[in-house]
């Protein structure tokens, strides 16, 4: 490695002769100061990509010299190296956010390692994942050719959502564009997949996956107790990959127990998917049996407004009154902030039931607001901007008191969300539904490669507006847009996050149980 200066700092520096000079053999250029107050006047005048620092000094010490180094400049990585391994000499330093901490005697080895583990992490690092996932390309690819069960889409999107993360950061842009195609091809053939198989799913005896009407009953029931208080949290229009992004922040208070994929049912829509996970039911069943909880598309008036009654009504028919539950809806930080305030008083419940709109909010933002669009431009920048909100969020804060409290901790989403970009166009009465991902109604005109249509709703559990009314689902990237004023339309929606159409990141969706640390 060329052209990396390394600053030296040790009252003896003498008896590292034999370091430096197998370090100089390497083609590393090394700086030697005998105290802090000499490494000091040299950083005043000279740039160092490292400074290996002596902990034990006469005059200023190593952690008065390190605290001075990070005064100058905070990005300079600092290896501390000390005879003493005393816990607060290494809290000391680690609090003032060292690059590493190395025990006296060290060999050139460890130094190396040390060396590489700081500044060469990244390409190191970008160098082995990509060789890995071209390994895992070849997999992947052989996989897409014989994937055949809604266990295998599951286990695929997974395996695609891993490597999504794991390259997003390398040096080789290029491996990332494969990636994305792979996720092409691979949303292509589940369109033909969902269509093939989704309306079979609804037939008696016929296998089918959990998805979000059976989910209550199947996968949240079972862990539910009069012993342990449980918070099931519900964050609106949550990706896996999303998910896979604020999960370390979890981590330090909750030990993942379970963690499974799910399918949102069609439309991947907040009034359909949400509304069937507390209801248990599928929409049409919803029209039927609660007449004046359910509205469809072209009804006045909210679409999720009897969400906690829908949720007592399914918890009545499983036999579940004996459990005492509450359910609070969040859609802005006031109340959000009110909850974290109060939420000692839940731990009476049995169940506690958190929707957390924030993830919503932010991808319809995403089109109404050219801010927004730029902080989430892609997925990637998607992901961040959701890590950021998580980890400054109340719904943080909950998380972090429902752990103190003892609550099991159960997260799961309604569906995803697909960045769109590539129009379609369609032609409906006035009475056709506005979402850009599916459409219903009568007459409907469209691009029928572009779509997975139900022309009988009842056949997949959907309620019919009118006696001749279908629907239709966009497929892959496809968003729709009416003729009339096209290209302006097109330019306004075109790279926005937008759901309710068959696609991997709006139908495959995690459901995740984990318990207190």
């Amino acid at each position: 490695m060329n052209n990396i200066n390394i600053l030296w700092v040790d009252d003896e520096i003498d008896l590292l002769k034999p370091h430096i000079l197998f370090l100089e053999k390497k083609n590393y250029k090394v700086t030697k100061c005998n105290s802090g107050t000499e490494a000091l006047e040299v950083l005043e005048d000279n740039k160092f990509d490292i400074v290996f620092l002596d902990e034990n000094m006469p005059g200023l010490t190593g952690l008065e010299t390190l605290n001075e180094i990070k005064e100058l400049d905070h990005t300079l990585p600092v290896v501390m190296i000390t005879k003493s391994e005393e816990e607060y000499i290494m809290e000391e330093a680690i609090g003032n956010k060292i690059a590493d901490y190395l025990i006296k005697p060290v060999n050139p080895n460890q130094i190396l390692l040390s060396l590489k583990k700081n500044l060469d992490h990244s390409r190191l690092i970008s160098e082995k994942t990509t060789s890995n996932y071209q390994q895992e390309f070849r997999k992947i690819a052989m996989d897409l050719m014989s994937v055949n069960s809604f266990e295998d889409w599951a286990n695929l999107y997974q395996k695609l959502v891993y490597w999504e993360i794991q390259l997003e950061n390398i040096e080789d842009a290029g491996m990332f564009e494969i990636l994305e195609s792979q996720k092409t091809e691979a949303n292509a053939l589940f369109g033909k997949f969902i269509a093939k198989n989704y309306a079979d799913w609804f037939e008696p005896n016929t296998e089918a996956p959990t998805m979000s009407h059976t989910l209550f009953k199947n996968k949240v029931v079972p862990e539910l107790s009069k012993e342990q208080p449980t918070l099931l949290v519900v964050i609106d229009n949550l990706r896996y990959d999303q998910w896979k992004s604020f999960e370390p922040f979890i981590a330090p208070y909750y030990k993942k127990e379970t963690e499974i994929p799910f399918y949102s049912i069609l439309p991947t829509a907040t009034q359909y998917a949400r509304n069937a996970i507390f209801s248990g039911l599928m929409p049409s069943d919803m029209e039927k049996l609660h007449p004046n909880y359910w509205k469809n598309d072209t009804d006045e008036g909210g679409k999720n407004l009897f969400e906690a009654e829908f949720l007592q009504a399914q918890m009545k028919r499983l036999g579940l009154q004996n459990l005492t539950c509450e359910y609070h809806k969040i859609t802005n930080l006031k109340n959000g902030k009110k909850l974290v305030d109060n939420f000692k008083s839940q731990k009476n419940n049995d169940l506690t039931v958190v929707v957390y709109n924030f993830v919503d909010m932010l991808s319809h933002a995403k089109t109404e607001m050219d801010v927004v669009k730029e902080l989430a431009s892609n997925d990637k920048a998607y992901r961040s901007l959701t890590q950021s909100w998580f980890k400054n969020s109340p719904l943080f804060e909950i998380i972090q008191q429902a752990q103190n409290l003892g609550f099991k901790l159960i997260l799961t989403t309604d569906h995803g969300t697909i960045n769109v970009k590539n129009p379609s166009k369609v032609v409906g009465d006035r009475d056709t539904s506005l979402n850009l991902r599916y459409k219903t109604g009568r007459s409907l005109t469209y691009e029928s490669k572009d779509v997975l249509e139900f022309k009988t709703p009842k056949t997949v559990h959907l309620p019919s507006i009118t006696m001749s009314s279908s629907f239709i689902f966009a497929k892959n990237d496809f968003f729709f847009a009416y003729p009339n004023n096209y290209n302006h339309y097109v330019s306004y929606f075109r790279n926005t996050y937008q759901h309710g159409g068959v696609s991997l990141e709006e139908m495959i969706i995690p459901f995740v149980v984990l318990n207190p640390k």
